[in-house]
């Protein structure tokens, strides 16, 4: 009896400390510290998002305003914009040298709960880790032959969804946690975009419950407030820091500037920017 009490014991002693490394792991995944100690390039500032990637003629006119970013919908199934007019490997060129940062952002497949009509046909299947892989391969391959180079973050976007619906919170978390590994093996950092309120949430629950390969950088759309990095009430104040926040604060603005108009979100960034080759 009493060998088989010492068995036991070591048995629970073995599978707590297997909980605290996996813990630990998944705690390092958000707090690696600078991102630029691995090579990556940061950028703090304001920034933007548009649909339609603009031409460089608007980008130059635009350089008249106080952004210095623009995220760019590069690939993904679900993109509301998949036939960008002016993206090339020329345009980040052409964008970079004008001193442009870029956020490149990839809209693959949705969660099975996500709320926006317009994205329900894209929504991940039966396999959400190894369909999150894939989409990380293309992500990686459709990045590279733009002429964007490891070290650089490509940022998955997920709409807002029901994070309390267990099922659907489970496939989705899945989806992005291989989705974060497979551009994590390539080389690239793993960004994250959601609602705060129902993505970013998730993503902080899971951290908070030793979740390991989550994404690396969070930016997180909240559009009532002031605009802050550091403040967003649902993230740890040291979660995804430092470094490796954006908030989106205002969303579908008309602005002009240097005669050009656009359609933007507004962001505030404190993040990793590509790496242009």
């Amino acid at each position: 009896m009493h060998r088989r009490r010492k068995i036991i014991g070591c048995l629970v002693a073995l599978m707590a400390a297997l909980a605290q490394l996996t813990a630990g792991a998944a705690a390092r995944a958000e707090d690696r510290g600078d991102p630029r100690a691995d090579g990556a390039s940061v950028f703090k500032g304001w920034g933007f998002d548009t649909c339609q990637a603009p031409s460089l003629e608007t980008l130059r006119a635009w350089r008249s305003s106080d952004y210095r970013a623009v995220g760019v919908y590069y690939a993904g199934r679900s993109r509301a914009c998949p036939r960008q007019t002016h993206l090339s490997g020329g345009w980040l060129a052409g964008a970079h040298s004008m001193g442009w940062r870029v956020l490149p952002i990839y809209v693959g497949s949705q969660s099975p709960c996500v709320r926006s009509d317009s994205k329900r046909g894209y929504t991940i299947g039966d396999w959400p880790y190894d369909q999150g892989q894939d989409e990380a391969q293309e992500a990686v391959g459709r990045a590279s032959a733009l002429g964007i180079a490891p070290r650089s973050p490509l940022y998955l976007d997920m709409e807002a969804y029901d994070d309390k619906d267990d099922d659907c919170a489970h496939t989705t978390l899945e989806f992005v946690r291989g989705w974060s590994a497979g551009v994590r093996e390539a080389g690239y950092l793993a960004g994250f975009y959601s609602s705060a309120e129902s993505g970013v949430r998730h993503m902080e629950r899971a951290r908070r419950g030793g979740t390991g390969s989550l994404p690396d950088v969070m930016w997180f759309a909240r559009w009532r407030g002031s605009p802050s990095t550091r403040d967003e009430p649902v993230l740890s104040r040291g979660a995804w820091t430092p470094h490796r926040r954006i908030h989106q604060f205002r969303g579908d603005v008309t602005e002009t500037h240097g005669g050009r108009r656009l359609t933007i979100d507004r962001n505030l960034v404190d993040a990793p920017v590509a790496i242009i080759r």
